[in-house]
């Protein structure tokens, strides 16, 4: 009977005292610490390690989205809400959810990778938050956006001329090369796509959603998985059909982004009625054919150059080649980008024809893939 009275006093207690901490004053950002729940590296290489992203209190979550009250979206992650820290600075926190396709592994890969990147082209991580079952991201806001909800929009894409699109390029492009090159891991994203490009006030572009990039060795040039992560559209063939992905598994990637910024047109609904093939393929056959023209985006409005316009498909052709070591690196791709090296003729784009658009709509295998909603960040 006493021990009964004890446990239910402790209780009591311990309930108490959680309510204030929650309704006490928010703290702000700490300072580097280990994870205030150690049980998330349990078995785990990490355990006892320490990260370099700082801690968010979830008092502070709490305060800053006023309860989750401001969604901005949902993606393969979970939802994404809007928030302010109490100095002002606006953020934007991903809640990973119970039933979202990706987990612990990820939001884990998410923070060990973007707490050691910084380059004007990528999302910054401002830190995280673990508390209980909660696991959250603490993003800068973007008040634009996802480079999808504009490209893929009629009534948006209007605003996107063409240099800012050209600009949207060569920032996306940056951003990879500072992730296979010049920052201090190479890394390769794996999950290049238009929802995962955010928009900042100037439409500036920066890569975002790390949970699936991996870390290669300075002089490692391919890997190998049994676990495919990606989305169709925007994932190379060697890695879809084989497992393998490199440097050239982004280069695909990026080339059928510049196809879909200059066209406005997606590249896994684009269907063409007499071929049955995808935007790459469509593009491809129009190259070869000398109606390049006809790929240009009307809604882009008639101020652009030309044959800026016509480089910039030749090299998304470059670079979605079905043979990876005939894609060129990206520190290549920004030089053709700029105009500064010959373009050679682009061999035979990897594409897939004779599919119909019912079978287009659910596509799926037994590999792990991902789909993203349209989400504002």
């Amino acid at each position: 009977m006493i021990f009964c009275i004890v446990r239910h006093l402790r209780k009591y207690i311990v309930k108490q005292i959680g309510a204030r901490r929650i309704q006490g004053p928010p703290r702000v950002i700490e300072e580097a610490r280990p994870y205030a729940d150690e049980n998330i590296f349990e078995n785990d290489s990490l355990k006892g390690e320490f990260l370099s992203s700082p801690l968010v209190e979830f008092s502070t979550v709490l305060l800053a989205t006023n309860n989750f009250n401001d969604k901005l979206g949902a993606g393969g992650f979970g939802p994404v809400y809007k928030g302010r820290l109490p100095d002002g600075q606006e953020i934007a926190i991903k809640r990973l959810s119970n039933s979202s396709s990706q987990g612990l592994e990820e939001f884990k890969n998410e923070v060990t990778v973007l707490s050691k990147l910084q380059h004007r082209n990528l999302v910054r991580l401002f830190g995280c938050c673990v508390h209980g079952e909660e696991k959250m991201l603490v993003y800068e806001y973007m008040p634009n956006n996802s480079l999808d909800s504009f490209i893929f929009d009629e009534t948006k894409r209007p605003v996107l001329g063409w240099k800012l699109r050209y600009s949207i390029i060569q920032g996306i492009g940056k951003g990879i090369l500072y992730l296979h090159q010049d920052s201090r891991l190479k890394i390769i994203h794996r999950d290049l796509k238009a929802s995962n490009v955010l928009l900042d006030d100037d439409f500036n572009p920066k890569i975002s959603d790390f949970g699936m990039a991996r870390i290669f060795g300075e002089y490692q040039l391919q890997a190998l998985t049994h676990r495919i992560v990606g989305t169709y559209g925007y994932i190379s063939p060697e890695y879809a059909m084989e497992g393998k992905f490199s440097e050239k598994s982004d280069v695909f990637s990026f080339g059928v982004l510049i196809l879909e910024i200059v066209c406005g047109r997606r590249n896994s609904s684009f269907i063409d009625d007499k071929w049955s093939m995808n935007l790459v393929g469509h593009a491809w056959t129009l190259q070869k054919e000398g109606r390049v023209s006809e790929l240009i985006d009307a809604l882009m409005g008639a101020t652009y150059s030309f044959d800026e316009v016509c480089r910039c498909i030749q090299v998304g052709l470059l670079c979605v080649q079905e043979l990876p070591a005939e894609r060129p690196n990206m520190s290549l791709v920004l030089r053709m980008l700029s105009g500064d090296v010959a373009l050679p003729t682009p061999k035979r784009a990897a594409f897939f024809v004779g599919r119909s658009p019912a079978e287009d709509k659910d596509t799926e295998s037994g590999n792990h893939l991902t789909y993203t909603e349209l989400e504002g960040r």
